[in-house]
């Protein structure tokens, strides 16, 4: 926390206490959908913050956590590609850092899980039979995957476009999934 979180506010002036609240609150809803608890609640917190980047030590002093809880999170959150870590200037202190575009950038990464499921379902349709019963579902599935595969490029591309006409230049085009 920031010298002023100590007396009562944080860097713009928010109650430690509504900030600590909605960063709880969020985390619980990440964690009804599915996400450990512990990312869900050091996600959260990156959010809420105004940097949108903290250390390990600020992340495990806002949440009150040990550095092993921390670590854990962050590692799973870098594989979900919705955090990223970065070393600070001149130090040796990592920085976790969630960027503007974290829920495309998450998204987007799951275009390679996309493409592996289907060719697990494409060999298990081969494996069982298109005529027997599971192959008729891993087939179904199969469809499922491709068109959500082809839908996810121009949702992409439509986000790009509706994301530029809402925040203009001020916030930075995701790079393109290839």
């Amino acid at each position: 926390m920031t010298k002023d979180e100590t007396h009562g506010a944080d860097e713009s002036g928010r109650d430690p206490e509504v900030v600590a609240r909605f960063v709880e609150q969020f985390a619980a809803q990440l964690v009804e959908a599915g996400m450990p608890r512990m990312p869900a609640r050091i996600f959260a917190a990156l959010l809420a913050s105004d940097a949108g980047a903290l250390t390990s030590a600020e992340l495990g002093e806002r949440l009150r956590v040990s550095p092993a809880a921390v670590s854990g999170a962050v590692r799973y959150l870098t594989q979900q590609h919705m955090v990223t870590r970065e070393r600070e200037p001149g130090t040796r202190r990592d920085i976790f850092r969630v960027h503007s575009n974290q829920w495309y950038e998450a998204l987007g990464a799951r275009d390679s899980v996309l493409k592996r499921w289907e060719n697990a379902m494409r060999d298990g349709v081969a494996n069982l039979g298109e005529d027997t019963p599971a192959g008729r579902r891993l087939a179904e599935t199969l469809a499922f995957f491709e068109f959500v595969q082809g839908e996810l490029a121009g949702l992409m591309d439509r986000w790009r476009t509706h994301r530029e006409a809402l925040f203009g230049d001020n916030a930075p085009d995701p790079a393109p999934r290839g």
